[in-house]
Formats: C-alpha cells, structure tokens, sequence
C-alpha cells in the first residue's frame, strides 16, 4: 500500500520556490488542516466546487464558511478563492442509477472524479503548477482512490497532481481543533441527499438505541 503522506514529503523536499497550486475544497473545516498545511509551501487558489451539495441553503452556507476561514486565518502564503457555480443537476445526472448504493461505493467514486476533473481542468487553463483536493483529509474518503484519479487526471491534462492523504499525522484530527477554534460549522453529511438521508438514518438508529437502553435501565 503506497503512503501518500510520503509522497507529499517528497513533492514539497523537492520544490525550490512556492508553486501555484489550485484545491479543491469541499468545505471549512476539512480546508482548515490542509491550508494549514499546505500554504506554507504554495501558493494556493481553493475552487470550490461541489455540484454534489443538494440544497441551495447548504452549499452557500459551506462556501461562506471557507471564505469566513480564509479571511481570518493567518497563512505564510496568501490563499484566494474561486467560487464554482452551484449546479446540483450536473450530480443527479452523474448518480442517475445508483441511488441507492450506500456511501463510499461507486457513486462517490464518480463524485470525486467530477470534482477532480474540473479542478484539473481549470489548473490547467489558469496556467497552475498543481492540483490537489481537501478530500483525503475526511476518514470517510477513500484516499487511494482519490490519488489514482488524480494520478490519471493528472496524465490526461498534463498537470502535476500533489499527490496525498491529509488524514495522516493527525490532520483530521486537527481539523477538529481548527474548526473549534474558528467555530466553523460542521456537517454531519458529504453533501449529496443520499449521503443526507443515510446520516439521518443512523441518527435515528442511535437514537433508538440510547432510548433503548434508558428503558432497559429503569
């Protein structure tokens, strides 16, 4: 199994100035460790663009979280931001047929390849030196995968992807203290309804259970 914090190790011992790298990022809080992180070696551009957040409400309060986070947290290297357009329809069109395979199968896999392909896509038009994704940064997202799209993205639009998994060396777990430092508001789904109405559901499973056991008490 390839470590990718390894190879973010080697790609930043290997620079010999600050590069231009276009993230993705999906929202605040996983942004908060990974911008951290990163621009102390890039400059970074975050594009946010998450066609799989359903609700308008949702995606303009996740979006303005980030630019809240990126105007009050102090970087080496100053972060900008470009705002994608809110285009849910472009997701349901992609999950078409896989309504209901459960989180972190194909239909997620999809997900992040349209999100990676549109950030490669733009790195490669706006001239970026890399292109990289917040993503890895959740326990939920599988890395691996993430960095084998990025990989042939990276072949196909001629592009260096940073290849990584920002979850190692406790960055999600710092995430969680940046969030609570910067009181970021924290989702307790990816974005898409699938993902909102499987969250709901293990709510009220855990729910049941804990009443469940005050009866058993009593």
């Amino acid at each position: 199994m390839i470590n990718y914090q390894l190879e973010t190790d080697r790609i930043i011992a290997s620079l010999d100035h600050a590069p231009t790298l276009l993230l993705h990022a999906c929202c605040a809080p996983c942004s908060s460790y990974v911008l951290e992180y990163l621009a102390e070696h890039f400059n970074i551009t975050v594009f946010f663009y998450n066609p799989n957040i359903t609700e308008k409400e949702e995606y303009e309060k996740r979006k303005n979280e980030l630019k809240r986070l990126i105007a009050e947290k102090p970087f080496r290297y100053p972060v900008k931001m470009i705002d994608g357009d809110y285009s849910p329809q472009i997701f349901f069109d992609m999950a078409k047929g896989m309504e209901n395979i459960a989180e972190g199968g194909e239909r997620c896999f999809l997900c992040y390849e349209k999100r990676l392909r549109e950030t490669a896509r733009l790195a490669k038009e706006l001239d970026f030196e890399y292109f990289c994704t917040t993503l890895s940064v959740s326990p939920h997202k599988n890395a691996a995968k993430l960095n084998e799209l990025g990989g042939r993205l990276s072949d196909e639009y001629k592009i260096p992807y940073l290849y990584s998994d920002f979850k190692k060396r406790n960055g999600y777990k710092r995430s969680i203290e940046l969030s609570a430092q910067y009181g970021l508001y924290r989702q307790n789904y990816c974005g898409c309804i699938y993902s909102r109405i499987q969250a709901e559901k293990k709510e009220q499973e855990k729910n049941f259970q804990n009443e469940t056991k005050t009866v058993v008490k009593q």
